[in-house]
C-alpha cells in the first residue's frame, strides 16, 4: 500500500504497466543476505515478501523466474580506482546466499554475477534468447545498483522491461527515487506487484 501511495502522490509518473509479454521471465536480483540486513529504505521483509509473491505468481503460470546474486570476488572492476571503494563484507560467511524469506524454488535459474549487471558474463541473454523470451519483469536490491544495472542492459539487448516498484529498495532515498523518476521510465513501465500480475497471461488461477 505504502509504494502505491506514494507513487501516485508524490512521484506523480505517467508511465504504468500496459502488458506483460506472454514469454516474460522474473528476475529476482540480489535478495542475498549481505542486503537483506542493510538498513533500507523500505523494509526488507516487505520487499521479500512482494518478490516471494511475485515469483509464486510466475511459477503457477509456468514462467521462467532467474534468482540472481553477486559475488565480486576477484573481479577486475573492484580493483580499478574510484572515489567509493567496495565495502568490506560484514554480514557473515552466508552474505552471498540468497534469504530464504524469497522462497526461492529448486527449479528456478540461479545465476551468480560479479558486478551491478546481471547480463555481463553470466550467460543470461542467450538462456533467455533460447526460451525465446521477450520480456522481463525486475525486482530486487539495491534499486539503483543491481536492478539499475541489470535494466539497463535488458534494454540494450531489445527485452521489454517490466519494474515491480514495491519490490524493490535501496540503502539511499534519494538514488531510489531518481531511478523510479527518471531513469527507468526511459527503460520501460512501473508497476505494483499486483498491477503486474493482472497484467499476466494467466494459465493457472492464482491464490
Amino acid at each position: 500500500m505504502f509504494y502505491a501511495i506514494f507513487l501516485a502522490k508524490e512521484l506523480n509518473r505517467q508511465t504504468m504497466i500496459t502488458t506483460i509479454d506472454e514469454k516474460t521471465a522474473l528476475i529476482l536480483i540480489d535478495f542475498q543476505y549481505l542486503n537483506t540486513r542493510r538498513e533500507l529504505i523500505h523494509p526488507a521483509l516487505e520487499v521479500l515478501t512482494n518478490a516471494a509473491k511475485l515469483g509464486q505468481a510466475f511459477r503457477r503460470n509456468d514462467q521462467l523466474v532467474i534468482v540472481v546474486n553477486v559475488n565480486p570476488a576477484g573481479a577486475p572492476w573492484t580493483k580499478t580506482r574510484k572515489e567509493s571503494q567496495p565495502e568490506e563484507t560484514t554480514s557473515g560467511p552466508d552474505a552471498f546466499e540468497i534469504d530464504d524469506r524469497l522462497n526461492a524454488d529448486a527449479n528456478d535459474l540461479f545465476i551468480t554475477k560479479k558486478s551491478w549487471n546481471a547480463f555481463f558474463d553470466t550467460g543470461l541473454h542467450e538462456q533467455l534468447k533460447a526460451r525465446g523470451i521477450t520480456g522481463v519483469v525486475l525486482a530486487g536490491l539495491s534499486t539503483s545498483i543491481g536492478v539499475e544495472g541489470t535494466a539497463r542492459a535488458a534494454l540494450q539487448y531489445g527485452y521489454n522491461v517490466s519494474f515491480a516498484v514495491d519490490a524493490m529498495s535501496d540503502t539511499s532515498l534519494a538514488s531510489h527515487n531518481n531511478c523510479l523518476t527518471h531513469v527507468f521510465p526511459r527503460i520501460g513501465e512501473l508497476g505494483t506487484i499486483e498491477e503486474i500480475i493482472e497484467k499476466m497471461h494467466l494459465k493457472n488461477v492464482l491464490y
